[in-house]
């Protein structure tokens, strides 16, 4: 008889909170290995999440480096990874790692093949000699893949490759799954071969796990709330029983010192952004719509001039605090914007810009206090939508593209954030629109280059003449 264990993580978004006491169960957990009892550890993506300060300031290099801490044997990246960080960003992301990042189905357009710092599977081997396959897939987006320089490709385009060719060289098969909830089941149920999912992406868990078929599934949740435990009993090299548990990192010891360090991670953070300095500014710029100087009309000019169009759209729950007058810096950017949203260029004609502006407006009651989460929203309520470049009149319900009507067949393009395609206010522009990603930007990033041309640290002469 013999016994493995798999410990994983995943989707911990940079939230090292629970840091200090997950890194202590790995480390003393893989310290139990013996003879008849390995014990293995992975992470499954998103680890990393630039909401955090350290997380931005480094490049995501210091998750890394915790990463290492608690010598992973492999992991696979999610889309934090993949696609909020810049193609060099993430080229140059594992390049301290201690650990092999397994990733099937991530290439570069440029040579057709996969990324230097993957590999496509990884074999372990117990004391036993028992061989434990691992491959990984990380969640196919090619909206947002391409425009940032990769080629992703589907499941089924690689899957059956990847099995084919580390099937027969293992005892056991385990995929890293950054893909949900839903893929990982039809993947259950379709590729027998795999004998143990560990997934991630959805933030699903599966608190005593799942089984479909054969395949053994477990799944822990987010932010580090819980650490997926997958045991795995053999006799002679074969499967004869397998169970998985999600255990709760309440649950673990705390240590008096544990606060400190996380407090610390945060401390650093700020200490990295705050040397970055950004513009000078004559005033404040509020994150109150009635306030002298609203922030949201400074983003709006900023996305504008990114996307190159004569209108943008924004919404005021983006911006969660103030830029007071003075020294800004990256910190200060990151404060007010900690979102991982790129901008976005849509073109409609006249008609459909028409039903876009009608569907902003009526659904602007409903959603100025509209709580929302997830799809790279980082603050609380969605706010009030903000144009530039376009007028609504409510009376006879018309709307103007920069004071004039618009043509039904004449084209235009708006410039606003990626969250607008992906929540479900908005569907015309999904369903008529042309949409083009501008990468590698995050929205801070967009507002924090329009500062430094505009309120200069070396002219801090207030708005140029040529804002405009």
């Amino acid at each position: 008889m013999e016994e493995i264990t798999i410990l994983h993580t995943n989707d911990l978004h940079s939230h090292f909170e629970n840091w200090p006491k997950i890194r202590r169960f790995l480390m003393e957990n893989k310290e139990k290995r013996s003879s008849d009892k390995s014990i293995f550890a992975v992470d499954l993506g998103d680890f990393v999440d630039r909401w955090h300060p350290l997380t931005e300031a480094t490049d995501g290099q210091a998750n890394v480096q915790l990463m290492n801490t608690v010598h992973y044997d492999a992991a696979t990246i999610g889309n934090n990874e993949g696609v909020g960080n810049s193609k060099s960003q993430l080229n140059a992301l594992y390049d301290d790692a201690d650990f092999d990042v397994l990733l099937g189905n991530l290439f570069d357009p440029s040579t057709g093949e996969r990324p230097t710092w993957t590999k496509t599977h990884k074999i372990l081997k117990t004391p036993n000699n028992t061989k434990i396959g691992l491959i990984g897939l990380t969640a196919p987006f090619p909206l947002t893949y391409e425009p940032n320089g990769w080629d992703i490709r589907s499941v089924d385009d690689v899957l059956p490759t990847l099995i084919s060719q580390v099937r027969p060289n293992c005892d056991v098969l385990i995929l890293l799954s950054h893909l949900g909830i839903d893929q990982d089941m039809r993947i259950a149920t379709n590729y027998p071969e795999i004998d143990i999912l560990l997934g991630s992406h959805t933030h699903h868990l599966f608190r005593h796990g799942e089984k479909i078929n054969r395949t053994q599934l477990s799944a822990a949740g987010k932010f580090g709330q819980y650490v997926g435990k997958v045991r795995i009993l053999l006799e002679k090299g074969k499967i004869i029983d397998t169970s998985a548990e999600a255990l709760p990192t309440e649950d673990f010891p705390t240590l008096p010192e544990d606060e400190a360090e996380i407090e610390g991670y945060l401390a650093r953070g700020h200490r990295l952004l705050q040397e970055k300095k950004i513009a000078e500014l004559p005033y404040e710029f509020s994150d109150r719509l009635n306030s002298s100087h609203p922030l949201i009309f400074e983003a709006l000019e900023a996305v504008k001039k990114r996307g190159d169009t004569e209108a943008s759209v924004l919404n005021t729950g983006l911006f969660i605090g103030t830029l007071s007058k003075g020294l800004v810096t990256e910190d200060d950017l990151h404060r007010v914007l900690p979102h991982p949203m790129h901008l976005i260029r849509v073109t409609l004609n006249g008609s459909d810009m028409d039903r876009l502006i009608r569907e902003m407006e009526k659904n602007r009651h409903y959603l100025r206090k509209f709580s929302i989460m997830g799809m790279g929203f980082r603050g609380k309520i969605f706010g009030e939508l903000c144009y530039s470049g376009i007028s609504y009149d409510k009376e006879t319900k018309t709307v103007y593209w920069n004071g004039q009507l618009l043509e039904p067949k004449k084209s235009y393009t708006i410039t606003t954030v990626d969250h607008f395609l992906f929540i479900p206010f908005f569907p015309t522009i999904e369903l008529a629109g042309e949409v083009d990603f501008l990468f590698p930007e995050f929205i801070r990033n967009v507002l924090g280059d329009y500062l430094r041309r505009y309120y200069s640290i070396n002219k801090k002469q207030g708005i140029m003449n040529d804002r405009w």
